[in-house]
């Protein structure tokens, strides 16, 4: 008989959050669902059923997220995974972005993140189990022109999530970083995706590219949400989960062809990279070979 876990999902009202709900719901595993507002709304689409409990929660505010956690291990006992979903898309030029813009970015997409995270631990860390699950971007391990700022939040995921797991690993806790390509969701939606408010003219060939391209792929794109449910569960379940997970054959393809350029470029300027050690460094390491 399968044993049931507890899910905490932020940003469980639409988009990869809401199909993952209703995947966990359907496997028979519990699930605490936060929203920012409205949750009385979600509990009716998804039928009121026994198995959730919707939370009030604003990720940035650090109260609201350990009440949530609270909340949730009164009501189920237990907070067996956690998926960090709750994020937005800025769509910018690097210098077109106002610092405001940016920090709001960073507060939501890496803040909002690490005090869900500081919540949750203590109770993992207590149970000597649980799995820390970060959703990223293909943007965290390829930048894209005009995506580089919301990139560099997930880019810092990537690098949050990969020291997390060596620092839990020993407590009986797995930490994993997944990596979506473009999935039909509605992330190109002004309700997930915002724009930098001003717009450079100079930038028209790229940025301004960009801008056009992401409102001509909205609803065209290749990844099913559904299918990503499902390889959630799939990670949820495992024993041994990896990582980092990449998922939809464009976010391999942009990852694949990331590290063969890197290679090409370290191959062009090998001497350059391998000729600023101390020169004694150099002669231990010729005598070693």
């Amino acid at each position: 008989m399968k044993t049931q876990k507890t899910w905490f999902i932020t940003g469980a009202s639409r988009g990869f959050g809401l199909e993952i709900t209703k995947a966990v719901l359907a496997s028979g595993d519990k699930v605490v669902g936060t929203v920012r507002s409205k949750g009385p709304e979600l509990s009716a689409q998804l039928n009121n059923d026994p198995n959730l409990l919707v939370v009030t929660m604003d990720v940035t505010n650090e109260q609201q997220v350990k009440a949530a956690v609270q909340q949730a291990v009164d009501q189920f006992g237990q907070i067996n995974i956690l998926i960090n979903n709750a994020g937005y898309g800025l769509l910018s030029g690097v210098e077109e972005a106002t610092n405001e813009e940016v920090k709001q970015n960073y507060e939501v997409n890496v803040f909002g993140a690490l005090n869900v995270i500081r919540a949750v631990l203590p109770f993992m860390r207590e149970k000597r189990a649980g799995h820390i699950i970060n959703i990223s971007s293909v943007g965290g391990l390829g930048a894209y022109m005009g995506w580089g700022l919301y990139g560099s939040t997930k880019f810092a995921i990537e690098g949050i999530t990969e020291a997390l797991a060596m620092e839990v690993a020993p407590l009986g806790i797995k930490a994993t970083v997944v990596a979506p390509g473009f999935f039909r969701t509605n992330f190109l939606d002004e309700s997930s995706l915002i724009s930098s408010k001003q717009i450079i003219s100079d930038y028209a060939e790229t940025v301004g590219a960009m801008r056009e391209f992401a409102a001509k792929a909205n609803n065209k794109q290749p990844g099913d949400p559904e299918k990503l449910a499902q390889a959630f569960i799939a990670l949820g379940n495992s024993e041994n989960p990896p990582v980092h997970l990449p998922l939809g054959k464009d976010t391999l393809d942009r990852f694949r062809a990331k590290t063969t350029a890197f290679e090409m470029e370290i191959t062009d300027w090998l001497d350059t990279i391998t000729g600023t050690d101390h020169d004694d460094v150099e002669a231990k390491f010729q005598e070693a070979e």
